[in-house]
């Protein structure tokens, strides 16, 4: 089998190279993670943009085939490495599944874009949520509610990717201490502490950190959220790591 190499921000934020991540991790997959600085620019140089003309993160490459977007990516793995599955059985279920990562990555822009994932992550300071974020959230809170019932179990019984993904879209609003109802706090709090999110966390702090100190530290007076942008001769490459299997 060819080596699994997938990129991702250097800084560990995308909620979409997160979500390829969990799918390699619950699948107990050997695979190497690089690092893409994309405060930099990197994801424009000609070595990465052959493997993505999109010139976008996660892209899993796996030999000399390059696909990108989180749910190619987790679809491809679904059915090139079939078990453990990350996608509920069943036409309609998957079908549904699909349908909830298909809304949350067009929908809820306003709310993306008051909570990022610098908030969610990176600990910046979340700002009140205007009406239009507000609105957004309601939504999103209103669909999930229907999906999660009152047991705050997983969406489809066994968990799925979806759990993930929709486990940080109600994290942008739970971050800022806005409430949720309860089975939907305990259900985000259930997700949240799986083994492979917490990995995918612990990464990015260990990262975040790297960069910290590669940087100086005047990097750190800028409080939570300050990207500093060095130019790409100061930058220090970012190491190829291999995660382990669970």
């Amino acid at each position: 089998m060819s080596t699994l190499t997938l990129f991702v921000d250097s800084r560990h934020i995308s909620p979409w190279a997160m979500s390829a991540y969990v799918v390699l991790q619950e699948k107990g997959l050997d695979f190497e993670v690089r690092a893409i600085d994309i405060d930099v620019g990197e994801q424009h140089r000609a070595e990465y943009a052959a493997l993505s003309p999109i010139r976008r993160v996660p892209l899993l490459l796996e030999g000399d085939f390059a696909l990108t977007e989180s749910t190619a990516i987790a679809e491809y793995l679904e059915a090139r490495f079939p078990a453990p599955a990350v996608y509920p059985t069943g036409l309609q279920t998957l079908a549904r599944a699909r349908e909830l990562q298909a809304w949350i990555r067009s929908d809820l822009g306003p709310l993306r874009a008051a909570r990022s994932t610098e908030v969610v992550f990176e600990g910046q300071k979340p700002k009140p949520l205007d009406r239009a974020a507000r609105e957004a959230a309601d939504k999103l809170i209103l669909f999930a509610s229907a999906m999660v019932g009152t047991g705050a179990g997983n969406l489809y019984g066994d968990w799925s990717i979806a759990d993930a993904d929709l486990a940080l879209m109600l994290q942008r609003i739970a971050v800022g201490g806005d409430p949720l109802p309860a089975p939907l706090a305990h259900y985000v709090e259930r997700q949240w502490s799986r083994p492979s999110l917490v990995r995918w966390r612990a990464r990015g702090e260990a990262s975040r950190e790297r960069i910290a100190s590669q940087r100086g530290p005047e990097s750190s007076h800028h409080g939570p959220g300050h990207r500093h942008r060095p130019s790409a001769r100061d930058r220090t490459p970012a190491p190829v790591q291999r995660s382990r299997r669970r």
